[in-house]
């Protein structure tokens, strides 16, 4: 319960005003007012501007929202639930997903090293196609394919040989030993034959085994993912069908926010309506202060126009009372002429001082001025003056600055002629820094590529020792491959110097290796213009002398 009383003063007053105040008289209990809790909240509530109701509907929200989280966390790690069924679902999924990636990494891990291998093998083979496409070496190969050409002519000439001297009966027999083995190999290709086959009568079983196998897994994966959709068409439905409550609920809360603003719209027109009343009243008010404002005005022209007249009348006596007098003063008018001249006299004599008085004032005023201009001007002319000074001055400032930068820059530019020149030498020697290292690195490869050259003629060597060794091993005449290894090292098409056939090479980016377009009609025009023997050239020109 609480006690709501009308007059109950407050405890700082008091104190204030004890001294000067009778005591505080306590309150009637007849002119107190008991309120229950309820009304009291609802009047405070009412003063507060509080919406209880809407506050109630902000809670009861909070409540369910949390209720609902709490629902979620509860049912998030069950097994048994739609959820929970497709999260699993999910992870195995992922894991099978994993799995597949694993395998499929282990796979082009594999299938790099497949492709690395098989790189590999291809640089080697063509570093030997390189390697075997050296004019060097395809000569040796000539000179291989003459002693090949020169064997198989040595058993031409010994198979004719023997053909003459045969007789008929080895004849016969040649001819029964060729047909047995025509025979012996027509019963191998047979049984070859029959061999591949067989082959693919298996690996064509094997291929159909894998094809069931796979529509099989196919037919698994298009049940699983049928069901799948199944399970996730539930969903959908159980999704939609939980989307439209909350809609209709959702729906049902704005019928009731229009409906409750229907109503507050309906109490704010009533409110205007009885403003609006309350205007038109005052409206009223003002028009009856108006007019009666407007009687008073013309009660209080009307009564100054009466007093105009009572003044005009009163005017009009006066003057009639004067006349009267001058009348009665007319006798006295020499008297009054004299007083008035005696009058006249002295006003004019005092208007005459006044007028001495405010002309020394002026002229004192005017040499005062005079004399402040000339002291302005004199004060004008000093600063003048000190200003000039002061531009002089400046000027000089000026000057000096300018003089100062001037010999700055030209150090500047000395300053800059020196770094200039010290970068020319720098320059310069790091242009023959770098063209004495362009002749070391130049003789660095000279010594390289000889190395090489060796290292080159050492592999040939072995190479072309080994074949001359196969060749002699199959009886083969080895006098040619044993020239040609003989022509010095290097893969050039110049001319031997030294044992060397050195590459001439094109310098640029290309590094090609010029052709060599020496030939026979060649050296034949050149032994026509060329003196070797004086005698021969004699003939060729026809002197007989």
């Amino acid at each position: 319960m609480h006690v709501k009383t009308s007059t109950i003063p407050s405890v700082k007053a008091a104190q204030s005003k004890e001294e000067t105040t009778p005591p505080v008289r306590l309150p009637d209990l007849r002119q107190v007012t008991v309120l229950p809790k309820a009304d009291w909240l609802r009047i405070q509530d009412n003063l507060n501007h509080v919406n209880t109701h809407k506050e109630n509907l902000l809670e009861a929200s909070k409540e369910r929202h949390a209720l609902h989280l709490r629902s979620k966390e509860v049912v998030k790690f069950w097994s048994n639930t739609i959820a929970g069924q497709r999260q699993k679902k999910l992870e195995a999924k992922k894991i099978r997903a994993e799995i597949e990636e694993e395998e499929k990494k282990q796979i082009d891990l594999e299938e790099a090293e497949y492709q690395q291998q098989k790189r590999k093998e291809a640089i080697e083979k063509a570093k030997s196609q390189q390697y075997f496409q050296t004019d060097r070496v395809k000569g040796f190969h000539s000179s291989l394919l003459l002693t090949e050409v020169l064997k198989e002519r040595e058993a031409q000439i010994e198979l004719k040989q023997k053909k003459q001297m045969a007789s008929k009966d080895v004849n016969k027999d040649i001819i029964a030993q060729l047909k047995q083995k025509d025979e012996e190999a027509l019963e191998q290709e047979l049984q070859r034959a029959l061999q591949v086959k067989q082959e693919r009568e298996n690996v064509a079983e094997y291929l159909k085994q894998q094809m069931k196998e796979q529509e099989a897994i196919r037919e698994k994966e298009k049940l699983d993912r049928k069901k799948e959709a199944e399970e996730l068409q539930q969903l959908k439905d159980h999704h939609d069908w939980e989307r439209s409550m909350y809609e209709q609920k959702k729906q049902e809360e704005k019928r009731n926010i229009m409906k409750d603003h229907m109503e507050h719209l309906s109490n704010r027109n009533l409110i205007r309506a009885i403003e609006m009343q309350k205007e038109g009243a005052e409206e009223e008010c003002r028009k009856l202060f108006s007019d009666a404002k407007r009687k008073m005005m013309k009660m209080r022209k009307e009564k100054e126009a009466e007093m105009f007249r009572e003044l005009q009348t009163h005017k009009e006596k006066m003057v009639e009372r004067l006349a009267a007098q001058l009348q009665e003063k007319a006798s006295n008018d020499e008297e009054l002429i004299a007083n008035a001249v005696t009058v006249q006299e002295a006003r004019l004599e005092r208007e005459q001082r006044e007028n001495e008085a405010k002309k020394k004032a002026m002229l004192d005023s005017i040499t005062a001025h005079r004399e402040a201009v000339q002291q302005k001007q004199e004060q004008k002319i000093k600063e003048e003056k000190q200003k000039a000074l002061e531009m002089l001055q400046a000027k000089k400032e000026a000057d000096k600055i300018i003089l100062e930068k001037q010999l700055l820059k030209a150090q500047k530019i000395k300053d800059s002629c020196v770094e200039l020149q010290d970068f020319h030498v720098h320059q310069m020697a790091e242009r023959r820094a770098k063209e004495q290292l362009g002749k070391k690195e130049q003789l660095d490869f000279d010594s390289k590529n000889i190395g090489l050259v060796a290292e080159e003629e050492k592999q040939f060597q072995k190479y072309a020792n080994e074949v001359i060794s196969t060749a002699a091993e199959a009886k083969r005449n080895t006098l040619p491959l044993r020239i040609a290894a003989r022509e010095g090292i290097g893969g050039g098409l110049g001319p031997i110097f030294g044992g060397l056939k050195p590459s001439y090479l094109v310098h640029d980016s290309t590094g090609v290796e010029l052709p060599k377009y020496i030939s026979g009609t060649t050296q034949d025009v050149k032994e026509l213009y060329e003196t070797n023997d004086i005698q021969q050239a004699k003939k060729r020109l026809g002197f007989s002398w």
